[in-house]
């Protein structure tokens, strides 16, 4: 709303967000068969009524653990903190929209944080000194649609963050794929880490 680009990234970004809400949707179902403690954790207020608690909850909305955000048990606690935040920010953004440093400032967060999307892996994969169970498929076609991207971005003159926050996720997936060549010629010894106290897998 503060400065118009080009309608094929909205669509792509709306597309993007169902997709990963998908994932998260998996992602979630899979950690929670997987896990041990089966005390639920929630981003909202637990329910009463909730047969894993006995006694009436006694915390507020945002009743959550930021040991363990983004780490919910259920969907729709995932939900309501997407909902919340654009909520939050789509009223602050209402607030200043005639700031052009403001606009400019969010415009660059924005693609700021879809550039470093590949950065948790890329150090999970440092940590762990393995790529193992990572799939090189997936990551080639980061790269090869960042790289498309990237280029799209630079034909059409599109705002200057644009160029470079597309740069350095090609550099990010590159880093990954170098990982990949690296661990697998070149395995070094695993360093051993703590396990999460709430769960038994990792994904």
């Amino acid at each position: 709303f503060g400065r118009r680009f080009e309608s094929p990234l909205l669509w792509q970004s709306i597309i993007m967000i169902f997709t990963m809400l998908l994932m998260l949707k998996l992602c979630t179902e899979v950690r929670v068969s997987n896990e041990l403690n089966i005390k639920r954790r929630s981003f909202a207020a637990a329910d009463s009524k909730d047969e894993e608690i006995k006694a009436p909850p006694k915390r507020s909305y945002l009743d959550f653990d930021l040991n363990y955000f983004w780490h919910w048990s259920k969907f729709t606690d995932y939900v309501q903190c997407v909902l919340t935040f654009t909520g939050v920010t789509g009223y602050i953004t209402y607030l200043w929209l005639d700031s052009s440093l403001f606009v400019e400032t969010l415009g660059f967060l924005a693609v700021f944080t879809e550039a470093m999307l590949g950065v948790p892996q890329l150090y999970r994969n440092y940590q762990n000194r393995s790529t193992e169970g990572m799939s090189v498929k997936m990551v080639l076609m980061w790269t090869s649609g960042d790289t498309f991207k990237t280029v799209y971005f630079i034909l059409n003159q599109a705002p200057f963050q644009f160029s470079i926050c597309g740069l350095l996720q090609v550099f990010v997936d590159i880093a990954i794929l170098l990982q990949v060549y690296l661990y697998s010629y070149y395995p070094q010894k695993p360093v051993t880490h703590a396990a999460h106290p709430a769960s038994t897998k990792a994904l």
